[in-house]
């Protein structure tokens, strides 16, 4: 429960040590990293009268002296700006100011100088500035997720902006969790080597005196990855349960909306999915489909059961019991109510989107090979009339990334046959992903084809077999664990930053994945984390992805890349095959069809 832990302690101390009625005010990022470990109920248990936004309460005139004000926001020049204006005017009889991440004694200064009606009481730095999602794993939930395939040429200030966030991020963990880390990044991006670089000077130098905590044996780890060494984990669907929602559904902040999902009554509409407050959730989320299914069915009968039996008051002692019972029942009953809602939800999509004959081709793409048997899958599924653009689109991105070097004839002809077929599809993007993630940008033994152990490995799970066809992926990140905990992370391919080195193996690793992770992953940090290895995995990232945010930042960093002439030339420098009836685009290039010949 270490981050979750960790950030409600934060809370707690803000809000215990605060007697009498007050009034909680949040920025638009610290609201979510309060919702997802605290719910409404505990606030108000807390003497918590009000939440309210930041940039809303800078906007209201109401006269509330009577209440204390404690303003939990991130440290950012917007936010102090807008406490400068508030405290000039004051609402509230006090003002008690936590941030969620390191202040400059500049941004003290202006504070102090905008007190001047003295109604600060106290303020103090509480490191909890990223979204604790579950117990070992965070996302910073950054909007402008596609910038991380830009290149710096093509937008500086707002990939700055996106690296200080990410910085700022990875500090706060560590500062939560009282550690500095060693740090090590893929040698391959440029991205996580800037960001590790970037953390190893705030860590080690800028804010040296603050991370000097008592040292453990063996540092920490942080390994700073690049979402594009794994592709394929984002564009797979998903079929264990958490993981599942997030693909068919969307969650965000531990919460599904549903409004636009089916006509459901107005307390079903927003449901919450937390492993701590959710004791089903937290028993079945890395459990498949199948077996979901199988476990509310036995949730059903038990509710059934307790209803069946509080029917039956004949004495006062029978109506005690049901008293006793009823609020349990009551919570029990929303329970039920939200997961048949959410397996019947998805149960729906996988029929009307075909998604189990579409899915055993994914994962066959993803952990097999067979070009011919693939390509033959693939062509059938884009034919198919019943099969989504959407699915149609992610099994040709699957195909191109592990046939791109030795299938360039029948690639071709999947791009035609997705164009003609496909409405939606963009022109050119899955040549474009091939240039952000394909094989020659990529660290990491994707498919298990280049190193000996990673062969023999693939071999045995073949003779074993696996328990369900629709799970046999694994991500490449169990590989980076199983890595680590082996001492056989090459340090040619994940290079330490500076001249800290790890000496041992490490009892804490971190592991953040610029351009975001999955719950795919998430999950094979818990299985990791449950085998009782001696070392505790905590997983981050930018956002939490499923295939349609990722095909959505995959998009856009297309588009900006395209509207920038300076580096067309540069993203698109491979020499072209050009299909019949495409067109040129604006740049001059012909690029609506076309893919780098491969020589």
């Amino acid at each position: 429960m270490v981050l979750v832990t960790a950030v409600r302690d934060y809370i707690n101390h803000m809000l215990q040590d605060i007697s009498g009625m007050k009034v909680l005010i949040l920025d638009s990022e610290t609201v979510s990293i309060v919702s997802v470990v605290y719910s409404q109920s505990e606030l108000l248990r807390m003497e918590v009268f009000l939440v309210e936004l930041l940039h809303s309460t800078s906007m209201s005139k109401e006269q509330m002296s009577h209440l204390k004000s404690v303003y939990f926001i991130r440290p950012t020049s917007d936010n102090i700006q807008h406490m400068r204006s508030q405290l000039a005017n004051p609402r509230f009889g006090e003002y008690h100011l936590f941030f969620s991440n390191i202040l400059t004694d500049t941004q003290i200064h202006l504070l102090a100088d905008s007190d001047e009606h003295e109604v600060v009481q106290q303020v103090q730095e509480f490191y909890a500035d990223f979204v604790a999602v579950d117990p070992c794993h965070f996302t910073l939930n950054i909007p402008s997720n596609h910038l991380y395939m830009l290149p710096v040429a093509v937008d500086p200030s707002n990939l700055q902006r996106y690296c200080d966030r990410v910085v700022d991020g990875i500090a706060a963990v560590f500062l939560a969790l009282k550690r500095r880390p060693i740090i090590r990044y893929q040698r391959t991006s440029d991205i996580a080597k800037r960001i590790a670089q970037e953390t190893a000077k705030l860590t080690y130098q800028q804010e040296s005196g603050l991370f000097d905590f008592r040292r453990t044996e063996v540092s920490p780890l942080l390994l700073v990855l690049d979402r594009r060494d794994d592709p394929v984990t984002p564009l797979l669907n998903q079929w264990t349960y958490q993981a599942m929602v997030h693909e068919l559904l969307g969650i965000q902040d531990n919460k599904v909306d549903l409004r636009n999902v089916g006509n459901f009554p107005k307390d079903q509409q927003e449901v919450v999915l937390t492993s701590e407050q959710d004791s089903f959730f937290r028993a079945n989320m890395y459990e498949n489909f199948g077996d979901i299914g199988m476990n509310i069915k036995r949730m059903v009968d038990e509710f059934q059961q307790i209803e069946k039996s509080n029917q039956k008051i004949q004495t006062i002692e029978d109506m005690a019991k049901f008293v006793d019972n009823y609020p349990e029942s009551r919570k029990m009953h929303g329970n039920v109510s939200k997961h048949v809602t959410l397996v019947s939800e998805m149960s729906k999509i996988v029929e009307e989107r075909k998604l189990m004959l579409v899915s055993q081709t994914e994962q066959e793409l993803a952990c097999n090979g067979g070009l011919g048997a693939a390509f033959e899958a693939v062509t059938n599924l884009v034919n198919n009339e019943s099969v989504s653009d959407i699915d149609r689109l992610r099994l040709v991105m699957l195909y191109a990334l592990r046939y791109e070097k030795e299938s360039p004839v029948q690639l071709m002809q999947l791009f035609n046959k997705l164009a003609s077929k496909s409405a939606k599809y963009k022109p050119g993007l899955v040549q474009f992903l091939l240039k952000q993630a394909g094989v020659d940008k990529r660290t990491g033994d994707l498919y298990g084809n280049r190193d000996l152990l990673n062969i023999a490995r693939n071999m045995a799970r073949g003779l074993k077999g696996v328990e369900n066809v629709y799970t046999q992926h694994q991500p490449l990140l169990f590989q980076s664990m199983e890595s680590i905990a082996k001492g056989r992370l090459r340090d040619i391919d994940y290079p330490y930053v500076g001249n800290h080195f790890q000496q041992g193996r490490p009892q804490e690793v971190v592991i953040f994945i610029v351009g975001g992770t999955t719950y795919e992953e998430s999950r094979s940090v818990a299985l990791q984390n449950a085998s009782n290895s001696g070392i505790r995995f905590i997983l981050g990232g930018t956002v939490i992805l499923n295939s349609k945010r990722f095909l959505k930042d995959l998009e856009e960093a297309q588009r900006i890349v395209r509207s920038s002439p300076s580096v067309v030339a540069d993203i698109f420098h491979a020499p072209f095959v050009l299909f019949p009836g495409e067109q040129s685009d604006n740049s001059g290039f012909h690029l609506a069809f076309a893919y780098p010949v491969i020589v």
